[in-house]
């Protein structure tokens, strides 16, 4: 039985730590949270009160808050804490993390600071000795319908082909199908820029716009994802796939998406920080859009509704003034 150490015990924490405690293969979990009353609830009543009610989580999964003794002996370390805090986490880790152990990335966002991929800001972190093998996981998957065991595929992205196919096989499950890539750029890119793209959606779903506007904005915002991919080095095709479409399907159209959720919010009239106030879980969108529009003008790509979405939520711009901007925007071929 392997040892996995996940790094956030949120609800996409908690629900990777259901779905591999049902997986083929065995694995003895073990979550860091910081709040210790969250890690002394999954301990004792094996539930996640207040990021995942209402789901179970296996007896072979502890909690705590001590980060070292989640981290030691673990084969596999899970990253899955907000982008923001990435950097933080994983130098309060890597002290505790063995040469041989494996880095699997689970966060979907740029670090706002630096416009960094997790998988490069891991690099750095860990610079000052070997890097460790590593792998990116993407796609679209909703931690509660992961934590209740309804069928859900997703990409494991890694320079490395043979470590990819290990995880995969460690990681399956009855409901979790995953599938392999080498795009490490692109599946990590496409995993930001379409939460930028949900909050547009809900943008406006909260304006009370129709099914024509929302089927737009998808397959104008995956060319835009398509666009900046390419242009910093991934692969068309990647964005065809679970990490760039799928993802993006889901999180535009799902009601238990974050960023979709802060949109939807805006499009009603509704003030950002009021927004981010109420809510326990971070909409990694938020802080995403400065950061995709900074390696925009690197690579002198056009974002429009990147450009729209951050002017609205730090320009003060309202929803129907960038709906109208993009509406009249000059005409051209697709």
């Amino acid at each position: 039985m392997s040892r996995i150490a996940i790094l956030g015990g949120g609800s996409w924490g908690t629900g990777l730590a259901i779905v591999l405690g049902h997986s083929r293969r065995k694995h003895e979990i073990r979550i860091w949270v910081r709040e210790m009353a969250v890690a002394q609830a999954i301990c004792e009543r094996h539930e996640n009160p207040v990021y995942l009610p209402g789901c179970p989580v296996p007896s072979t999964v502890q909690a705590s808050s001590d980060i070292q003794e989640v981290l030691q002996d673990a084969r596999m370390v899970i990253g899955v804490v907000p982008s923001a805090f990435a950097r933080e986490v994983y130098s309060l880790a890597w002290p505790h993390i063995s040469s041989e152990c494996v880095v699997v990335s689970a966060t979907k966002g740029l670090e706002p600071a630096t416009h960094q991929r997790m998988s490069q800001v891991i690099e750095q972190v860990f610079s000052l000795r070997a890097v460790p093998r590593m792998a990116v996981l993407s796609g679209p998957s909703f931690a509660l319908e992961v934590a209740r065991g309804e069928p859900t595929a997703v990409v494991l992205a890694s320079h490395d082909r043979a470590l990819a196919m290990f995880l995969q096989e460690e990681f399956a499950g009855p409901t979790f199908r995953l599938y392999t890539n080498d795009d490490v750029l692109g599946v990590e890119l496409a995993g930001a820029a379409k939460n930028v793209i949900a909050i547009a959606a809900g943008a406006c779903q909260g304006l009370g716009l129709g099914h024509n506007t929302l089927a737009a904005l998808i397959t104008r915002g995956l060319a835009e994802m398509t666009r900046l991919v390419v242009a910093v080095g991934g692969k068309p095709d990647t964005l065809s796939g679970l990490a760039g479409l799928g993802d993006l399907v889901l999180t535009c159209t799902g009601t238990l998406s974050r960023n979709r959720h802060v949109g939807f919010e805006l499009g009603r009239g509704r003030a950002l920080a009021e927004i981010l106030e109420e809510m326990k879980m971070v909409a990694e969108g938020v802080g995403t859009t400065a950061a995709l529009l900074a390696l925009a003008r690197d690579h002198r790509i056009d974002l429009p509704i990147t450009e729209q979405v951050h002017s609205i939520l730090h320009l003060g711009n309202a929803p129907q003034d960038a709906i109208r901007a993009i509406m009249e925007r000059p005409l051209r071929r697709e």
